[in-house]
């Protein structure tokens, strides 16, 4: 059975090292977070783009996420979850009592998407100031509670905590859950 996997928490957790390690461990795609990448070769900020300009990229980075979930038939392992799309519109303002809320928040809070989401601890791995994400501590810890609220409260037989710190460990931990022990 294809595994559909989706590795979850706030920037600097180790979400991409691990996504990509877990999907080379498994033989399936590892779909990108999309965020970082594009602000890496757009050379744009968060900052620069405003209330709107961020509202829009959110909405067109949840839209490709979906059409390369769906192209993944053969199972995945995806940076960030659906989960994280929706926290993203809640944390930055976007909430509000209108139709594009109410799809966003629907599909993206949607717990059938995945057969497994891993949350990765919040301040177990020091932020690095890489002028991507911002390296303000309580930021990415405000952003981590909004996104154990939605786990929790969304996904809460399909989301695990993963306890360790060192990758290996961390794909250790995954494999064994994953393969039931």
């Amino acid at each position: 059975m294809a595994k559909r996997i989706a590795i979850s928490g706030s920037a600097g957790t180790g979400k991409s090292t691990l996504a990509r390690r877990m999907a080379a461990e498994l033989g399936v795609p590892c779909i990108p977070e999309g965020m970082r990448e594009y602000l890496e070769r757009t050379g744009t900020s968060l900052r620069r783009l405003g209330h709107a300009g961020l509202k829009k990229l959110v909405v067109a980075l949840w839209e490709e996420r979906q059409e390369a979930e769906a192209r993944a038939t053969g199972g995945f392992v995806a940076d960030r979850a659906a989960h994280d799309f929706g926290a993203f519109w809640i944390y930055y303002g976007f909430a509000a009592d209108d139709p594009l809320t109410h799809r966003i928040l629907a599909e993206t809070l949607d717990a059938s998407r995945y057969d497994r989401v891993y949350l990765l601890p919040w301040g177990a791995i020091p932020l690095e100031a890489d002028g991507v994400r911002t390296p303000n501590r309580w930021t990415q810890l405000h952003m981590q509670l909004v996104l154990e609220g939605l786990l929790r409260r969304h996904a809460s037989g399909l989301h695990l905590p993963v306890r360790a710190v060192v990758l290996d460990a961390r794909v250790r931990e995954v494999l064994a859950d994953l393969h039931g022990r």
